[in-house]
């Protein structure tokens, strides 16, 4: 079966097209993420085009370890990428996601936008190490510090005790600067949905303003708009290559 592999900001995803819903795509995944005896990835997404009034295509998205999230902003993208390179779909367009639906936009040197689901403030009061947390939902619930460097040790027992994402923020220069851990894979070197909560707060904080450049541990540009109290996140994702592999 064919495959693709794209890159978001530090996030690689394995990628293809499905019929069957119903396959055992943890299975799947386990095989497709292992960077030794498979393709080699964080995330697996399968997508299937269905016709529906609503949106253009759905997905099911995997984490490395094989535990499906209802959300990933990169990963999003990177469908979307392939939806508009491999579904020949137009530059705009909606697709399903567990988070609910997601418009994305295709723009020139493969820059996909998305309008992602309305985040959900869940705490603004948790004290964890003598610092300040925010807990909130933006897709997948994420625990969010300003106030604290980036621990691992720290970040697996919150990981734990919240059964969240932890992010660790700082703001210089203008710029948002997030590291995360992530449940199924680890710190990345990025997650969106991650960027998107700690942009999102830093606004209702007056750190930021509705516009932000954030940078992940990668370093790769992300931009964010907050219109409406809707967060729109814009990057590029590059095609790394297709290939057949026996399932």
């Amino acid at each position: 079966m064919e495959f693709c592999k794209y890159y978001a900001n530090g996030n690689d995803f394995v990628i293809a097209k499905f019929n069957n819903k119903n396959y055992d795509f943890s299975s799947l995944t386990k095989k497709l993420c292992n960077r030794y005896k498979g393709i080699g990835a964080d995330g697996f997404i399968a997508i299937f085009k269905e016709e529906n009034k609503e949106y253009d295509f759905s997905w099911a998205f995997f984490n490395q370890d094989s535990s499906e999230a209802f959300m990933c902003a990169n990963g999003a993208r990177a469908a979307a990428c392939f939806a508009f390179n491999e579904l020949k779909l137009d530059k705009k367009f909606t697709f399903s996601t567990k988070a609910g639906l997601i418009k994305a936009e295709i723009f020139d040197d493969d820059y996909v936008q998305i309008k992602l689901s309305k985040a959900q403030i869940i705490s603004e009061n948790i004290k964890e190490f003598n610092a300040n947390w925010f807990l909130i939902d933006t897709g997948v619930p994420h625990l969010l510090t300003f106030e604290l460097e980036y621990d691992e040790n720290m970040a697996i027992f919150l990981r734990q005790k919240y059964d969240a994402n932890i992010n660790y923020a700082k703001l210089k220069e203008g710029a948002l600067y997030v590291r995360t851990y992530e449940r199924g894979v680890g710190e990345t070197l990025a997650c969106g949905t991650g960027m998107s909560a700690c942009f999102y707060i830093a606004n209702k904080l007056k750190m930021l303003g509705s516009f932000a450049k954030v940078y992940p541990k990668s370093l790769e540009l992300c931009e964010f708009n907050l219109i409406n109290n809707e967060i729109f996140f814009k990057a590029q994702v590059k095609k790394i290559f297709s290939c057949n592999i026996e399932i």
